[in-house]
């Protein structure tokens, strides 16, 4: 049922509403917006992609494990690619994707349902202070008789 939704609902929706635009406004203005969109979307996304590493790597060097980084990072994927998909619909969810308050709701609902387990690994996890990281060579002896 997935597939059947993205792969024929939503590109049907998206030429009935890109029709319907572009009668009112015009084909070329309908155009230019699509493409407007496309570009402003991949200059948000590739900012706020940037800082979600950063913050990630800055959640790892403290000992805690980033899922809020993780999920957010799976979330402006999603809108990099529907926001690269021409039309106005996955435009719209697209930039609602990169809403950062958006997320925090999606991530509490997705947490907050029966089909989310959460897994076994604590939400953090510490570093070990005693090991000691060491290089050796096994030497053997060729002289024995």
């Amino acid at each position: 049922m997935p597939f059947f939704i993205i792969f024929v609902i939503i590109p049907l929706s998206e030429i009935i509403v890109f029709v319907s635009v572009s009668d009112k406004i015009g084909l070329g203005t309908a155009l230019l917006m699509a493409l407007f969109t496309a570009i402003l979307g991949g200059f948000i996304v590739k900012y706020q992609g940037m800082q979600t590493i950063i913050t990630a790597q800055e959640s790892m060097q403290k000992g805690n494990i980033p899922s809020k980084e993780l999920f957010d990072g799976l979330c402006i994927v999603a809108a990099g690619a529907t926001l690269i998909t021409p039309g106005f619909i996955t435009d719209i969810i697209g930039f609602a994707l990169l809403v950062p308050s958006i997320r925090n709701i999606l991530r509490r609902k997705l947490t907050a349902s029966d089909k989310f387990q959460a897994s076994s690994f604590s939400s953090e996890y510490k570093k070990d202070t005693d090991a000691i990281d060491v290089e050796y060579e096994i030497i053997e002896d060729q002289d024995k008789t």
